[in-house]
């Protein structure tokens, strides 16, 4: 008796259908070499839940195996391993978040959630304002240092807590083992380098247009993380200045917070401005439709938060601080706030299963 591999959407959920798709793949192996997934895939011929969760993750969504398929519609098996696997990838945030329903509402009404949220936290932070401390420059002439440390700790702490309990179910359901720093170093240059965006053979994914290799998304990528570790970077420089040497802000701009923070966010500005104009661009039958709300919302409010900031450094010694520094404020902590729930938890997901990757066994070469 032969083996149906025919789709069987609707009847099949998000990971049996992933199933149906990458047992295919398994026993073709064209794509072999072009991402961590198809030689992750070769270990086992049948494929756990647990199995179709870290292959996703590791998953970044560049689409060449799709434009390189033979089995894709009309063919058929109707493989699209993208959409496939982008459909679990998306799933496993939610199910691993918590509360789960927190995380279903952004996906699907990201933009109008965020919206509303910098709206109103810049309220509240305006309010706040008015109950001006009577001592202070800059900043802190509208808002006491104290207050914004007294807001912002928890409102950091507590989202990081979240993710960290995800990516412990998360770590059991994919049966992660034993980490050692050589997996860590691993994952780290992977994720550092994003090899896994340029494509099987170094030529540029196919995330915008079928037949156009481009490092375009793996740049734009690049821009917006290491923009945001600049950013970081400042923000923790700027403490440092203030709790261990008292040196208070405001800062000059020959200074490390400021030389760290203005490319930082001329960085992430791009990197959002990029990264919207190739999602706009893409098809979006390729990835998760019932998220692509959700992922919007996720880099526009990235690209507000640094041209708010951005624009709050510009307005210096003006009126406009205030309001300004309202909006970003509020800006900063809905970002925050949605960590756990928007796809700024990908990055975390992803270099848990980059490590994952890491501590597992070399996969088997060439098909049986």
């Amino acid at each position: 008796m032969s083996l149906d591999l025919t789709p069987t959407a609707p009847l099949l959920s998000a990971t049996g259908e992933a199933r149906r798709q990458i047992e295919i793949c398994n026993a073709c192996r064209y794509c072999e070499g072009f991402c961590s997934v198809f030689p992750a895939m070769t270990r086992q011929k049948a494929f756990a839940d647990g199995d179709l969760t870290q292959l996703a993750n590791l998953c970044h969504n560049c689409r060449g195996c799709y434009y390189a398929c033979q089995y894709t519609a009309p063919h058929e098996f109707a493989l699209n391993i993208p959409a496939a696997l982008a459909e679990v990838r998306v799933e496993s945030w939610e199910r691993l978040a918590r509360p789960q329903a927190l995380a279903r509402l952004f996906q699907s009404h990201g933009v109008a959630m965020a919206g509303l949220l910098v709206a109103a936290l810049a309220g509240f932070f305006w309010a706040l304002a008015a109950l001006k401390p009577l001592a202070g420059a800059g900043f802190y002439a509208h808002l006491a240092h104290n207050t914004l440390v007294a807001i912002f700790v928890p409102a950091f702490l507590l989202p990081l807590a979240l993710i960290a309990l995800s990516l412990r179910d998360y770590w059991r359901e994919v049966g992660g083992g034993r980490v050692r720093l050589a997996h860590l170093l691993q994952a780290m240059d992977s994720a550092a380098r994003m090899k896994n965006l340029s494509g099987g053979h170094g030529e540029g994914c196919n995330f915008e247009k079928g037949d156009r290799f481009s490092d375009r998304r793996r740049l734009f990528h690049q821009l917006m993380m290491y923009g945001f570790l600049l950013c970081f970077a400042s923000t923790a420089s700027g403490t440092v200045m203030h709790y261990a040497f008292g040196w208070e802000a405001p800062y000059p701009l020959f200074s490390l917070p400021k030389l760290l923070g203005v490319p930082g966010g001329v960085m992430m500005l791009a990197g959002a401005a990029g990264l919207a104009l190739l999602k706009l661009r893409a098809d979006p039958a390729l990835g998760a439709r019932r998220v692509w709300g959700g992922e919007m919302a996720f880099i526009l409010l990235l690209g507000f938060v640094a041209l708010t900031g951005l624009a709050l450094y510009a307005a210096t010694g003006t009126g406009a601080v205030g309001p300004l520094l309202a909006i970003h404020l509020a800006s900063v902590m809905v970002l925050f706030l949605l960590m756990p729930f928007s796809k700024m938890v990908h990055g975390f997901f992803r270099l848990a299963a980059l490590v994952a990757e890491a501590g597992k066994p070399a996969p088997v070469g060439g098909a049986e």
